[in-house]
């Protein structure tokens, strides 16, 4: 009788096991961050361009969207290496299980900001200035948790100042459009992240981490009733202020529609719910955008 053997399939080579490690370390598994700073810097720079961007401007932003995002995630599992493995949804990941070192986190974190910053270098004097600024909000968001309950309206912060960058690298100047627009980017993160926080509210007050979901308590759906509903006041003030027409009417028409329904699907708290919530924001940007582009395109 013949003996057939069976060979157990060979392991991934060890530079092949570290890429995964590091792709989701940068979160790059779960894109729905990346979209989120995508859609305001494209409402930057089209608002700024009044309609389509310079091709390399738009490309720069765009490539420094993912790279900035990708850092951000790095920076954020690094700070957050103590806690993550104290929440349900975090334990997995590569810092907290331990099978990326932090060393290794802070050179990719180095790495991932130099390349965009080399980007941003091809662009005028005021936004390679203004990049430090980002650069900084990027770095320091992660800690925020530790010392204050707002760590959603820093994130926006950071979010969005890709927001008055490309207005720089478009126009030269930050005009008061730009910084209105900003104001309401702050404000719809805010809201979403508040989303994401209502997930982890028991584990972060077990563990003494910060947030506005823990801040506002019960009174949390009504707080992001007022917070939705002031982003879109200003983003009814971004449309008068650039002239924007029906098209861009249409677009907010349908992320208030969007919006409401975030509110019927997590009315309960849920935390599935709550985190669906949060991912239908991608959708909302999208919309937006859909109707800034629109209303150029079609004049």
């Amino acid at each position: 009788m013949s003996h057939q053997r069976f060979d157990a399939p060979a392991s991934p080579a060890p530079w092949k096991t570290r890429l995964a490690l590091y792709w989701k370390l940068t979160r790059n598994d779960r894109p729905i961050g990346w979209l989120l700073l995508l859609w305001p810097t494209w409402w930057g720079l089209w608002l700024a361009a009044g309609g389509v961007p310079p091709v390399w401007t738009w490309f720069v932003f765009t490539a420094g969207v993912w790279l900035t995002r990708s850092a951000g995630c790095v920076i954020n599992d690094y700070a957050d290496r103590w806690l993550d493995p104290h929440v349900e949804r975090t334990r997995g990941r590569p810092l907290a299980t331990g099978a990326v070192r932090g060393r290794e986190a802070l050179a990719l974190f180095a790495v991932l900001m130099l390349v965009a910053f080399a980007l941003v270098l091809t662009l005028n004097r005021l936004t390679v200035l203004m990049s430090f600024v980002g650069m900084l909000l990027a770095a320091s968001y992660p800690y925020l948790k530790r010392y204050t309950y707002l760590p959603q309206v820093y994130l926006g912060m950071a979010f969005g100042w890709g927001i008055p960058m490309a207005f720089a690298a478009v126009t030269g100047e930050v005009p008061a459009l730009a910084w209105l627009l900003y104001v309401a980017n702050i404000l719809w993160s805010t809201a979403y992240d508040t989303w994401y926080a209502m997930v982890d509210r028991e584990d972060d007050l077990k563990v003494g981490s910060k947030s506005t979901a823990i801040l506002f308590g019960e009174m949390d759906l009504v707080a992001q009733g007022v917070l939705y509903a002031l982003f879109f006041a200003a983003l009814v003030l971004v449309g008068q202020r650039a002239g924007l027409g029906t098209v861009y009417a249409v677009g907010v028409g349908v992320a208030i529609a969007l919006v409401a329904w975030e509110f019927w699907i997590a009315r309960k708290r849920g935390r599935e719910a709550c985190f669906r919530a949060f991912l239908h924001n991608h959708w909302v940007g999208m919309v937006v955008f859909v109707g800034i582009a629109g209303d150029y395109a079609l004049r």
